[in-house]
């Protein structure tokens, strides 16, 4: 267990400070259902993960991730393909960035969040969580992580579950400063919301190059060893 949580905690982490969930938290709470909107945003982004990360994991091991006590050699050439594809995603994030000046664009839901109430704040929240390509990506890498240690059933949903609690620690930073920072959070929110959206493109693509980079030698490594 202690090696499936600790193969994805980078990839965890890369989805924490992924910005898309941290404003998408901030604009829950800017609704005349804040503290409730903001619940089941946090919610729903943590349920998506999980459901995600669970099923892609099964899938893998449809394929048997071991041969002999030893990672296969297709999760290692997965790894490898993940990594390339998030090389991709940094290229296209970089390339997107906003210039110098400019407003950064935004998605069009986040223009009718007055509408927003909390079932429909999860529901957001499970979509974003669990099929957003950036996300989703990287899921996809935990998963397979996880199921190249072929640990026990009761491990991997533990490794699972820990992933999307680490996965959804930025998504809860916006709710923590609503809930505890009291006349200081509305300032605080959007200054987070403003800088998150300026250096969106920044901030991904600097993710996705590190996470690649460790993808594609895990799995150079794990082929060149057996």
């Amino acid at each position: 267990m202690g090696e499936s949580i600790g193969q994805t905690l980078p990839l965890a982490v890369g989805v924490a400070i992924s910005p898309i969930g941290i404003i998408a938290s901030v604009v829950m709470l800017t609704t005349g259902r804040g503290a409730g909107n903001g619940l089941a945003f946090l919610l729903g982004w943590f349920v998506g993960l999980a459901a995600a990360c669970w099923v892609l994991l099964q899938l893998n091991l449809g394929a048997d991730p071991t041969t002999g006590g030893h990672p296969a050699d297709w999760t290692s050439y997965a790894r490898i393909a993940l990594g390339l594809l998030l090389l991709v995603v940094a290229h296209r994030q970089w390339i997107k960035r906003p210039a110098e000046g400019e407003q950064p664009a935004l998605p069009k839901w986040m223009d009718k969040v007055e509408t927003i109430n909390p079932p429909r704040a999860a529901g957001l929240a499970l979509l974003l969580g669990a099929i957003n390509p950036k996300n989703l990506i990287l899921t996809m890498a935990a998963a397979t992580a996880i199921g190249q240690t072929g640990a026990s059933d009761p491990d991997q949903l533990i490794a699972v579950l820990s992933y999307s609690a680490i996965a959804s620690v930025g998504a809860a930073v916006p709710l923590g400063i609503y809930l505890f920072m009291g006349d200081r959070a509305d300032s605080m929110l959007a200054r987070l919301k403003a800088s998150m959206g300026r250096n969106n493109g920044v901030i991904m693509a600097v993710i996705c190059v590190v996470i690649a980079a460790k993808l594609i030698g895990d799995g150079i490594t794990t082929l060149s060893t057996f």
